[in-house]
């Protein structure tokens, strides 16, 4: 299955990389993609997997080692359709005939790739049936008695699973757990003695390094690609709580759920999603680091289901505008823009308009830095927060909550760049108004112009804080601008949202 962010060809998607089909339809729209296909395992060689020094690791012997553990997944399930009646008339237009057959649903996970290449039906209208639905993925066994690690996308909507292995066998796995947030599924398969993979540690992998991934792309069982590190930690906008590993290596559907080998032939990722404009690898690919999967298999095994941590933030990118306004020595950290009142960040202390640097230690570089944290960590959890507020540090302790099915959210703002003056016509918020916006004081925005439209700031927004300073009158606003260096950060209120604006005044 492929589930695309936007159907805009010349933007980039972000797909899913498990294979699907709808009939022999979907199967026809990939019969001319390219795939290289490992079909016989590669007798082992003397050379060990690791080479050091630089040299290319033993891409054979890491293979020979780890392909029987690696299995194709097939999944059936079923999808409701829009069915065109043609009324039995033969004598219909070209345009109303390429319409017959079944419809899919908008909401279909297949609908937007199928959409892409004028599969006919895709959006269509009428009444609505099941239709069996089909898709492959990968995976890789991590337990002698059948535990499978793949994704959850994978699985997702599954009646039937079943896994074949290298040696030909095929078993019908039950899904023990999936989650959503991390795309991390376990399988059981019914079986004895199987071979496992070992897992490795992302701590040490480094940028460069060679990587091999082997998978199911288009079907086409235990293919193996390879091709090196591009960078880790990435946050995708997917409000996925992974830190991913970015790699080269050419992943398709299919290979969803497949394992990415270190050069030491030891397991530091599942292959999970790509970006695209076709819906197809075009160099850029992302993997699960294997550490998270392995904390969401256990607590799948144990619980059969996965709990994950809640702060109570919405948070920003801290650009350079930003640092410039909050004298920070360098764009760098998570940029509160709302707390949630009752939360563990609100009992923490923490304001809009903080700064979070550090967790327990580990730096905060980009604002996904913090989500993918909380969301690895456990409900009643201490956190050490390091904040820069007004100028300065502080230090807090959060006591994390359960996140339930709400996680924190992340607002991305584009830079900002004008010249001259704020730019702001204000006025105080009426009484009515106060109750309208849901906020106690503040200011409207009555015209914007200047550095603060070129910002994006709008007519009707609410001016909450400049700088981290309260703007509840024109005497607080002018004070703060009085302080202000070339940029300001404006806190405004829109549309229920509280949402910091970096505007440049020269």
């Amino acid at each position: 299955m492929i589930n695309t962010l936007t159907s805009t060809p010349r933007r980039l998607i972000l797909a899913l990389v498990a294979a699907g089909a709808v009939g022999a339809t979907g199967a026809g729209l990939i019969s001319g993609q390219q795939a290289r296909a490992l079909t016989n395992p590669v007798p082992a060689v003397a050379q060990t997997p690791f080479a050091p020094g630089g040299a290319l690791p033993s891409f054979a012997q890491i293979t020979a080692q780890n392909g029987p553990a690696v299995v194709n997944i097939s999944v059936t399930g079923s999808t409701k359709t829009a069915m065109v009646d043609d009324g039995g008339d033969d004598e219909e237009q070209p345009a109303a005939r390429q319409g017959r057959g079944p419809q899919l649903d908008p909401n279909d996970p297949f609908y937007e790739f199928f959409r892409q290449f004028g599969f006919p039906g895709a959006g269509g209208q009428g009444p609505r049936s099941n239709v069996p639905t089909h898709g492959q993925g990968s995976g890789f066994i991590v337990s002698p008695d059948g535990l499978v690690l793949t994704n959850a996308h994978v699985v997702k909507g599954a009646s039937e699973v079943v896994v074949k292995l290298t040696d030909r066998r095929e078993f019908r796995a039950k899904v023990l757990g999936a989650d959503p947030k991390t795309d991390v599924a376990v399988l059981k398969i019914d079986a004895k003695d199987l071979p496992t993979v070992r897992l490795g540690s992302t701590r040490d992998l480094q940028v460069g390094e060679w990587v091999l991934a082997i998978g199911s792309p288009f079907g086409f069982e235990n293919s193996v690609t390879a091709g090196v590190v591009s960078a880790k930690g990435r946050s995708l906008p997917d409000d996925s709580l992974v830190p991913f590993i970015q790699t080269d290596v050419a992943v398709n559907p299919g290979n969803s759920g497949g394992p990415l080998f270190n050069s030491r032939g030891e397991v530091v990722g599942i292959n999970s999603q790509i970006y695209s404009r076709s819906g197809g690898y075009q160099g850029v690919s992302f993997s699960i680091p294997i550490e998270l999967a392995a904390k969401i298999k256990d607590q799948i095994v144990a619980t059969g289901k996965v709990r994950h941590a809640q702060l109570g933030v919405a948070v920003q990118e801290v650009n350079q505008a930003f640092a410039e306004s909050f004298a920070l020595d360098k764009p760098e950290g998570a940029l509160v823009a709302s707390v949630t009142k009752g939360s563990p960040a609100a009992k923490a202390g923490l304001q809009a308009g903080d700064v979070i640097r550090q967790v327990d230690g580990q730096p905060i570089v980009s604002s996904g830095d913090l989500p993918a944290w909380v969301g690895q960590a456990q409900p009643g959890q201490q956190a050490k927060l390091s904040v820069w507020r007004q100028g300065k540090p502080v230090e807090l302790t959060a006591t994390l909550g359960d996140a339930s099915d709400k996680t924190s959210k992340q607002t991305r703002n584009e830079e900002a760049v004008g010249k001259g003056q704020l730019g702001l016509s204000l006025r105080p918020l009426e009484p009515e108004e106060r109750r309208e916006v849901g906020v106690a004081e503040g200011l409207v925005i009555e015209q914007a112009r200047g550095p603060a439209a070129a910002a994006g700031v709008q007519p009707g927004d609410v001016l909450l804080a400049i700088n981290g300073a309260p703007a509840k009158n024109i005497e607080q606003v002018r004070t703060a601008m009085a302080k202000a260096g070339k940029s300001v950060a404006l806190l405004i209120e829109r549309d229920g949202n509280k949402i910091f604006v970096p505007v440049r005044l020269g």
